[in-house]
């Protein structure tokens, strides 16, 4: 339900020192795949600050087969797994080289980490993910991480295992014990209906707790390129909040939404940790 603002308010953001960030594809690319440079440099600008202030940030990022499709000039996204696949490895190339780039202009060095659902269900992998995200963030390099979707078909095959990395995010979230999870969309927040369709609906600010009926007027697909929709924007805050992390939704286009975000400024739809 959405509620007047208590004890988990906005305020507790000030205090999150290890955040997550995730970033859907439609923030990254353009529709026709081509990758959205202006966004992804204005991105790394905003975590290089936030690492500036302290905060120890990890960068989920979708967008390998949507970067894929914009370099090999696909017209769409093929249907065939081996095609996804070969595509995807173009695209993480490219995703890579985009990051490494931009994080440089800023003076930080970022750290690939592609994973799979197995890799998080077995315990020693798990340790060993871990460990690797520790001795980055110790080393102040920022972890990128992806699905690892060119070498996994269930990944692909299923649309994506984590959800287009929304419950990826929300899984190293709780993994790493992180104080914040920040979902980048093409959305505003969660709302009261699809404002894309319905002219009287409205933005939730705050929510304390999920009910069936957001997850019933979340439900919808995601972006031509991308596979997740806000429905797996909300199950991963749904996963985060009940482990005690804070989590908010925004448009990633926004100008300077992750300073905003942190300044507490009212934007986007906040979920307060249980």
């Amino acid at each position: 339900m959405a509620s007047t603002e208590g004890s988990g308010s906005r305020s507790s953001i000030n205090f999150a020192r290890r955040i997550v960030i995730k970033v859907g594809t439609s923030t990254i690319t353009y529709e026709n795949g081509r990758m959205n440079h202006g966004n992804i440099d204005k991105l790394c600008r905003a975590i290089a600050d936030l690492m500036n202030r302290g905060k120890e940030v990890l960068l989920v990022t979708s967008g390998a087969i949507g970067v894929g499709i914009g370099c090999l000039n696909l017209s769409e996204k093929p249907t065939e797994t081996r095609e996804k696949q070969a595509i995807a490895a173009v695209g993480q190339c490219e995703l890579m080289n985009a990051y490494t780039r931009s994080f440089a202009e800023y003076s930080y060095v970022c750290g690939q980490i592609l994973l799979t659902k197995d890799d998080l269900l077995d315990r020693l992998t798990r340790s060993n993910i871990t460990n690797t995200i520790e001795a980055l963030l110790e080393k102040r390099i920022v972890p990128v991480i992806n699905e690892n979707d060119s070498v996994s078909t269930t990944e692909i095959m299923h649309n994506g295992t984590f959800g287009d990395n929304d419950t990826l995010s929300a899984q190293v979230a709780c993994l790493i014990n992180a104080d914040l999870l920040v979902i980048l969309s093409d959305i505003d927040g969660l709302y009261t209906g699809n404002p894309r369709e319905d002219a009287n609906a409205h933005r939730i600010s705050y929510v304390e707790e999920i009910t069936d009926e957001m997850l019933g007027f979340s439900s919808g697909a995601g972006s031509k390129l991308g596979t997740g929709g806000m429905y797996t924007k909300v199950t991963a805050m749904q996963k985060v909040t009940s482990n005690g992390i804070n989590g908010v939704i925004a448009e990633g286009s926004e100008p300077q939404v992750l300073e905003k975000i942190l300044d507490q400024e009212d934007i986007g739809t906040f979920f307060a940790a249980r």
